[in-house]
């Protein structure tokens, strides 16, 4: 039985990593330094989003999207947390996570999105977050898969994601619009 992560926010961590909710206030400066950081965003995943390539190169646009992922979380659609790192106290990042329900090989499957500042996207540091999310996803979302897109450039994410027994889905996420989309990894969830 899922916990209702839309009812309390799930703070998780470890040693390295804190995940919390994304405060506006808080985290926006530090959150146009990820969205803006031209290394990092060809690794984010868009696929399904209308257009947005979370490429954000404002503080103003910036705010407008932690507005609507606070938004989408009160409404139940996602969650979005806060990656910190520990040692620097910094938010380098973000995830989002939900229970996704279509009419593909991708249903009953908690979709995690993982956002880093490039200079974040090393084996150590996605080896601690996925530690701490990885094995909530189907306790928290009531999920039995767990997939995630990592696409063939994103070479030190794909290492760790194969060690945490992902392995690369010959399936294709159907969006809203019929578009397909490939590169998902996908691993049964932990029950």
């Amino acid at each position: 039985m899922a916990n209702d992560v839309y009812k309390q926010f799930p703070a998780m961590e470890n040693q390295r990593i804190l995940l919390r909710e994304v405060d506006g206030e808080r985290d926006a400066e530090a959150l146009l330094k990820v969205y803006s950081d031209e290394k990092a965003v060809p690794l984010f995943n868009s696929d399904n989003c209308n257009g947005d390539d979370f490429h954000y190169t404002t503080l103003g646009r910036m705010e407008k999207a932690i507005e609507f992922w606070q938004f989408s979380y009160i409404h139940g659609y996602f969650v979005r947390w806060a990656v910190v790192d520990k040692q620097s106290g910094e938010t380098v990042g973000t995830i989002e996570l939900f229970n996704r329900q279509a009419e593909d090989y991708f249903d009953n499957c908690g979709l995690l999105r993982l956002d880093l500042r490039s200079d974040h996207e090393t084996e150590d540091f996605i080896e601690n977050v996925l530690q701490v999310v990885v094995p909530r996803v189907g306790e928290m979302f009531g999920c039995e898969m767990v997939a995630t897109k990592a696409i063939a450039a994103a070479g030190k994410r794909i290492r760790v994601l194969e060690e945490f027994g992902f392995r690369l889905s010959e399936e294709r996420l159907t969006g809203h619009d019929g578009t397909k989309y490939g590169s998902y990894y996908v691993r049964e969830c932990d029950q």
